[in-house]
């Protein structure tokens, strides 16, 4: 793997476009980058999306990658280094993560429903109490969700707290209601401890969560 700092370029002509490369509104942002990484990677028109990225403001943005990125117009020179941890059992990992974190439900036809971990504890929280409760009911559904990664990715949740909780609409995506958010996105950080690693590595290159189009499931690790 590869591990690239992508810096929005600052040739005049790029920006220009900087309203439409890095607009305000969160979901237009998040749209416009996913549409700007692929510029690095869009040497093969029938390849698929191999890449994990997030934004770190400023114009910068963080991406995994199998492949190193491509010389881009829309981007300064690009930092690649090679991203080949060396994980053993006991390891202590501090983590960042931006994650799209859902689970499935079962319905009484034994139908499938897929609930964003936050929205679904919300749900039973009265109205007028949401926004008081939303960050506490984030993390609590951050810790139960990682906590079931881990049982599947090779790694044990010691501590995790979240940062940040928002719930974003895409252009173009809006529900039968106006403005109806289509995903959350929890920004946590914490501490995990290794009991798989093969199994960790597979995850980290695979990514946590959904919406990794859009610049969730990448995990930035470093020793505890």
């Amino acid at each position: 793997m590869y591990l690239s700092r992508l810096v929005l370029s600052r040739d005049p002509g790029v920006s220009a476009l900087n309203a439409l490369l890095d607009p305000a509104e969160h979901g237009q942002k998040l749209d416009a980058h996913h549409r700007l990484i692929w510029s690095a990677f869009s040497g093969d028109p029938k390849s698929t999306r191999d890449f994990l990225w997030r934004e770190e403001g400023q114009g910068v943005f963080l991406v995994q990658s199998r492949e190193p990125p491509q010389a881009s117009p829309f981007f300064e020179p690009v930092e690649v280094r090679d991203h080949a941890p060396d994980l053993r059992v006991g390891d202590r990992l501090a983590f960042l993560l931006r994650a799209n974190a859902t689970r499935d439900l079962r319905g009484k036809n034994r139908s499938r429903k897929r609930v964003d971990v936050v929205m679904n504890l919300l749900h039973d929280v009265p109205r007028e109490q949401r926004n008081e409760r939303r960050m506490d009911m984030a993390a609590q559904a951050a810790e139960d969700w990682l906590t079931g990664q881990g049982a599947r990715a090779g790694f044990l949740c010691n501590r995790v707290q979240v940062q940040d909780y928002s719930a974003i609409t895409l252009p173009g995506h809006r529900g039968r209601r106006k403005g109806a958010p289509r995903f959350g996105i929890l920004d946590m950080t914490g501490e995990i401890t290794l009991t798989e690693p093969d199994a960790f590595l597979a995850k980290l290159v695979q990514g946590f969560g959904r919406a990794k189009s859009f610049g969730c499931g990448l995990m930035l690790i470093r020793r505890a």
